[in-house]
């Protein structure tokens, strides 16, 4: 069970000075608590387990297939972990890669065969795809049934208009984490750091699900710290390692990391925050690894179970 700040507190016997800082209980002299996705992902994974051994039961198991670069070793590691993750809870899994001299009728060919198979629930088109391939002329072409990254424009369109679907996997993650840890969005100040369809977009409309005042900060932001500043929860999904710092963050502000960069010289993957400032100020912070990234692959095949039980649920009317 994920503990709140208080339940930590308690657990160690600790008697913590407490004050108001944007909302959110901050420990005064104390790093940051960690929202930690891993941990979060296992429980969610868990109860995944238990729904796919029903649907099982009822002649129903459920299946993601994904479409990869053959050529890019993180993509193919990615979709690896995907699929060793699926498999552990009792789905089935595949991948079709494609290559230089894949043609774009094949990939079309390859995404109405998906479409159309009955056995499979949830299509993952892992970006990014080889340069000669079209990916929205592909995302076009997946239908929203079977969307369960959540990414194509007929599933974005339906959170923009708040209807129901598959919502984009790294957003509905982090979304989650900050439920798993009871931080209530509701009247706060939100700044998402990127605008990518795929992230700082529909992770500012969940964000205003939960009724927070959010803002939508990118490349041409005047005074992006002092921005920052005003955020009671900063979400930084740009792309560029350790870009916000210490001094960007307001005390007591709630962290959430979910940039993933290769820096060299670093033996892991780095974060669009500087952890050890940030962890100096804030009240809660992701880390990277271990964070936003297992709770988008926990939130992928949430949605692919989910589509998998629309399916029982038709065959049981």
């Amino acid at each position: 069970m994920i503990l709140t700040a208080t339940e930590r507190s308690a657990k160690a016997n600790q008697t913590p000075n407490l004050k108001n800082s944007g909302g959110h209980a901050k420990l005064t002299g104390m790093p940051a608590q960690i929202l930690d996705g891993l941990a979060l992902s296992r429980e969610i994974r868990a109860g995944l387990k238990e729904r796919v051994s029903i649907l099982r039961e009822h002649g129903i198991i459920p299946r993601l297939e994904a479409i990869v670069a053959a050529q890019d070793p993180a993509s193919l590691a990615y979709v690896r972990m995907k699929r060793k993750w699926a498999e552990t809870a009792g789905m089935e899994s595949g991948s079709w890669e494609a290559t230089e001299s894949t043609s774009q009728s094949e990939l079309m060919d390859r995404i109405a065969q998906l479409n159309q198979d009955p056995m499979v629930n949830g299509v993952l088109l892992q970006h990014p795809l080889p340069r000669q391939l079209d990916e929205d002329a592909a995302l076009l072409a997946l239908g929203a049934e079977k969307d369960v990254d959540g990414i194509t424009p007929d599933s974005l369109g339906r959170l923009t208009a708040g209807l129901p679907g598959f919502r984009c996997a790294t957003p509905l993650g982090i979304t989650k984490i900050l439920d798993g840890y009871k931080i209530d969005c509701s009247g706060k100040r939100a700044v998402v750091i990127g605008r990518s369809n795929i992230l700082g977009k529909p992770m500012a409309l969940m964000l205003l699900e939960r009724n927070a005042t959010v803002t939508i900060a990118h490349s041409r932001t005047q005074d992006l710290p002092a921005l920052c500043r005003e955020a009671d929860i900063l979400v930084a999904a740009v792309g560029r390692p350790e870009l916000v710092r210490g001094d960007w963050i307001k005390p007591g502000a709630v962290v959430v990391d979910a940039g993933y960069n290769k820096v060299e010289g670093r033996t892991h993957d780095v974060g669009d925050v500087h952890f050890e400032e940030a962890s100096a100020v804030a009240s809660w912070i992701t880390p990277v690894p271990g964070g936003v990234g297992p709770m988008t692959v926990a939130s992928l095949l949430d949605n692919c179970v989910k589509a998998a039980e629309a399916k029982l649920d038709l065959v049981s009317r």
